[in-house]
């Protein structure tokens, strides 16, 4: 569902353009409101997401589709945990979906997908390990890379129960909003893959931004 916002980027507490194929990790508090900025158009940025008290509390796609009956995500949908709970609300959508299906690239899925030699090519998997070894402070381990979001990113289902990598449908411009439940652990990955077109075979930098209500 298409839902824009009023939220003006000039009056936002923290904004920060993350480069293609770097992360972002942060803190959002209980009551903030964070949006993902779609700079140039076709890429996705595949996220992470704890509860900031308990890490082994996290983002849980069976959770999430079983509790709103749908696959996809957009405005209106509440994001639950592993414990069911509610962890965030997506307020404002100007892309209109979102896919929580397909996980997230890694050496070994660029292996079996595409060829012996894509094997050490940069992954979302390697930008979490490397975001997490670069910030101890927040308490997350290898074992705790699990369900993500693809943000932006369109990975239809087929008639036969299949999913396939199609296009983007974002744009340059494009967003998505959304309001912490509790405070969370954010861990975004802007994806790096060069294999199949959820980056439009070319990756862009995004946006985050970081309003307190």
């Amino acid at each position: 569902m298409i839902k824009h916002s009023e939220r003006q980027p000039e009056l936002a507490l923290h904004r920060q353009v993350v480069g293609a194929g770097d992360y972002y990790f942060d803190v959002i508090k209980a009551g903030q409101v964070f949006r993902i900025l779609d700079l140039e158009g076709n890429q996705a940025a595949d996220t992470l997401f704890y509860n900031a008290a308990d890490p082994s509390e996290h983002y849980s796609f069976t959770d999430t589709i079983r509790e709103q009956g749908n696959l996809y995500l957009t405005a209106g949908s509440v994001l639950r945990s592993n414990e069911g709970r509610p962890m965030l609300e997506m307020l404002a959508d100007t892309c209109g979906r979102h896919d929580t299906l397909g996980g997230a690239c890694a050496s070994e899925s660029n292996t079996v997908r595409y060829d012996l030699e894509k094997r050490c090519m940069h992954s979302c998997r390697d930008n979490w390990m490397l975001a997490i070894a670069e910030h101890p402070e927040f308490g997350l381990g290898k074992t705790d890379i699990t369900h993500n979001i693809n943000f932006f990113m369109n990975v239809p289902v087929t008639a036969a129960g299949g999913l396939t990598f199609e296009d983007g449908i974002s744009a340059a411009g494009k967003y998505v909003e959304l309001k912490a439940l509790m405070d969370v652990i954010v861990l975004i990955s802007n994806c790096p893959q060069l294999n199949n077109p959820c980056n439009g075979y070319n990756p862009t930098p995004i946006e985050v931004m970081t309003w307190e209500k």
